[in-house]
């Protein structure tokens, strides 16, 4: 590993490495009012068990403590993270919803959102024996490995049932009994099915008799066979992969992903959202390639599908550093653009309007946007809404392609508002400033850093705040409470110090340029005082700046091509001093700066930048991407 050391001193600390050590500051200690508010001393949340939910509600709750702590967050968050994962497997393994530390039976729409924590972990912490066991059973319960869990049908590359799990594919036999009542929280997503006799308008569910008719549809067509959404269950066994480097988890993934790709050919390149047991597409929906468990019809559509072909395609690539796998997502996002038009967001409903909260604040007082359809069902596609900047953006942080930066072009000239403002908000995903990123990446938002951490600083503020002043935290009946409450925000600090996108929330795994361990203390993350910003991304070129605030101490980083070392570095280029600092006593001001060229070859994954005290390098990075086996290796001896 070389060691290239910065000898320039900063004339004044650049106000985003400020900003960015101050919010990871902030972000250190905001944990402990929200578990003191929150959580029993054992780590439990209070009242979880009278509170119900899903798993997701809790896990949701802590999920990127972790991923706070890879990224030089404080010692303690890492302990944090564990024990709160623990706890609450715990709480819910009472609650009778989880067996061996996983779902019994969910939707990987859900399971998937639990599942980020658990890879967080993982990538936090590698050489943990409990997470790599964890895996191991995790991903065994889709490998077949489990004789109580038996999802997964090799013969026809399925897995056996929208809800699986622990206790394997839940296929329960419709006795007749089942409804599917109205409900005011689950009205804005419509009917599952538009086809059932009687029922036209999710009013009609008020009615027992069809309610009941409803319920029976949805048990005969979305309890069976496969579903698009289990897509995300790649990255539960990719991330085996990571830790093991056994190829039956890459055989598998690519296995399951081929077989949703080669469905996705036979429908004129889009994906179907089912398919039964005997690998029929429509095998339980009268043919249909639509209608099956959150597929296009109900209840986000392209919203969790295109999450799931980004997962999938993603995960892949990773192991293939085949970059056709990409065309997947591709192909989907390609089919939605197509169909957009330029509407008035005022004049159509919109299921999932609470997401499109930067959109929205950059309108102002304009109302006519890009929209497009999430949602198809028997009278077309439906569900106008505005294109998600994560799907563009996340495709050319794969794939660095000019097309693909060209996708992100058409979505941002069509969108009619300005992408360069910063607005400060923390959606669910903890993402929806692509926007402005992208522009900054682009060279034409020069203050999007400083923009960004001073919004995320006053959203942390701003939960703490809610947390402070919540009189019902004992007493409420809400399972969204706390992570709607939860203070650590980190979509900026992913894209500023890794360069890169936030992961994909429902079941993605962390893909960015670099990521960084500290020499010193042995452990993933920047060190003390030390603030990174990554400022250009080319397919072959990385250019990251690192800043060493402390006036005592010198700081000594290790910069990785890749959160899984699946990079490499070329060489590196970068100025160094040549004239004298701090110059003479009793002069009143350093001599002039003098700097000359360098550079070093780096031919490797890893190397190390010493940095000085009150010093800062830009380093110029030739980078190879996508060439090696990647792995959670450390760069140090276990």
């Amino acid at each position: 590993m070389i060691e290239i050391s910065a000898t320039t001193p900063f004339t004044t600390p650049p106000a985003w490495a400020v900003l960015e050590r101050q919010l990871f500051d902030i972000m250190d200690q905001s944990v402990y009012p929200f578990l003191e508010k929150y959580t029993q001393p054992n780590g439990s949340l209070i009242g979880g068990e009278e509170i119900g939910g899903s798993e997701d509600d809790f896990y949701e709750s802590f999920y990127n403590w972790p991923l706070l702590y890879l990224l030089g967050g404080g010692d303690h968050l890492l302990e944090l993270a564990v024990r709160q994962w623990n706890a609450v497997t715990q709480q819910l393994t009472r609650m009778g919803l989880v067996h061996k530390e996983y779902a019994r039976r969910d939707d990987q729409f859900h399971q998937s959102e639990s599942d980020i924590y658990f890879y967080l972990l993982c990538l936090a912490d590698p050489t943990r024996p409990e997470h790599l066991k964890r895996a191991r059973r995790f991903a065994g319960f889709y490998l077949n490995e489990d004789p109580e869990a038996l999802n997964y049908d090799a013969a026809h590359q399925l897995i056996r049932s929208p809800h699986n799990g622990s206790d394997g594919p839940h296929m329960p036999v419709d006795d007749g009994t089942r409804s599917y009542n109205y409900s005011p929280g689950m009205a804005r997503y419509g009917l599952p099915h538009y086809d059932i006799p009687g029922i036209t308008r999710i009013e009609d569910l008020k009615d027992p008799t069809l309610a009941r008719r409803m319920g029976q549809a949805m048990a005969k067509r979305m309890s069976r066979g496969d579903v698009v959404a289990n897509l995300a269950v790649t990255s539960l066994v990719t991330n085996a992969y990571l830790l093991t480097g056994e190829e039956k988890y890459r055989r598998w993934v690519l296995g399951y992903t081929d077989a949703w790709i080669e469905r996705a050919r036979r429908n004129n390149g889009l994906l179907p959202d089912n398919v039964g047991l005997a690998g029929q597409v429509g095998e339980y929906i009268e043919g249909k390639w639509y209608g099956g468990l959150y597929g296009w019809t109900w209840p986000h559509g392209f919203y969790n599908i295109q999450m799931a072909a980004t997962v999938a395609a993603s995960n892949a690539y990773l192991l293939t550093q085949d970059a056709s796998y990409l065309d997947l997502p591709r192909k989907q996002m390609d089919r939605i653009v197509a169909l957009g038009e330029v509407r008035d967001i005022r004049e159509g409903h919109m299921s999932l309007d609470e997401h499109w909260i930067g959109q929205f604040l950059a309108l102002g007082d304009g109302h006519e946007t890009f929209l497009v359809p999430y949602r198809y069902g028997d009278a077309g596609w439906f569900d106008y809404q505005p294109m998600s900047p994560i799907y563009p953006v996340a495709l050319w942080n794969l794939s660095m392609e000019t097309d693909d930066w060209s996708r992100i072009e058409h979505v941002r000239q069509a969108s009619q508002y300005d992408w360069t403002k910063v607005f400060s908000f923390r959606t669910k995903e903890d993402a929806g400033h692509e926007q402005p990123w992208t522009r900054f990446l682009a060279g034409g938002n020069p203050t999007y850093p400083e923009d960004i951490l001073r919004a995320t600083y006053s959203q942390v503020c701003r939960r703490l705040t809610l947390i402070r002043e919540d009189q019902e935290a004992t007493t409420h009946r809400n399972p969204h409470r706390w992570q709607e409450t939860n203070p650590v925000a980190t979509e900026a600090l992913i894209q500023l110090t890794l360069g890169a996108p936030q992961i994909i929330y429902n079941g993605g795994l962390l893909m960015s340029r670099v990521r960084y361990f500290d020499v010193d203390r042995k452990r993933p993350g920047l060190p003390k005082d030390v603030a990174a910003l990554v400022n250009t991304l080319e397919a072959d070129r990385t250019v990251l700046q690192l800043v060493n605030l402390s006036p005592f101490e010198p700081r000594r980083v290790i910069v990785q091509a890749g959160a899984f070392g699946e990079h490499r570095f070329t060489d590196a280029q970068y100025t160094g001093r040549t004239s004298e600092y701090p110059g003479e006593i009793g002069t009143y001001a350093a001599p002039p700066p003098e700097q000359e060229n360098r550079r070093a070859s780096v031919q490797d994954v890893r190397f190390q930048v010493v940095l000085p005290p009150g010093t800062e390098i830009t380093l110029d990075l030739g980078t190879a991407r996508f060439v090696n086996r990647p792995s959670v290796t450390l760069p140090w001896p276990s």
